[in-house]
């Protein structure tokens, strides 16, 4: 195994890895950001306010986008042990 193969399956590695936790940090993002607007406009400075919401939509968004991110890992995962003759050579 030469050094570009190695760091091309270290490309795809990172951009699996990217690919798969978008949806929940975006999710995630997303409803810290509105959490954080709503209790600035309020004045509630309650620190614990922002977790529920946050894990029930990050909860949501791994039974929406799941079987999405499973596949894709599956798919990953396929085509590295499809490689492994060539990373014996």
């Amino acid at each position: 195994m030469d050094f570009g193969f190695a760091v091309n399956i270290v490309r795809t590695a990172v951009l699996y890895i990217i690919l798969v936790s978008a949806p929940t940090l975006l999710i995630g993002m997303s409803v810290g950001l509105v959490i954080s607007i709503f209790q600035a406009t309020t004045s509630i400075q309650e620190q614990t306010l922002t977790f529920v919401p946050k894990i029930v939509a990050i909860l949501g968004a791994v039974v929406l986008f799941g079987p999405w991110m499973l596949r894709l890992l599956v798919q990953f995962t396929v085509n590295i042990i499809n490689q492994i003759p060539m990373m014996i050579r």
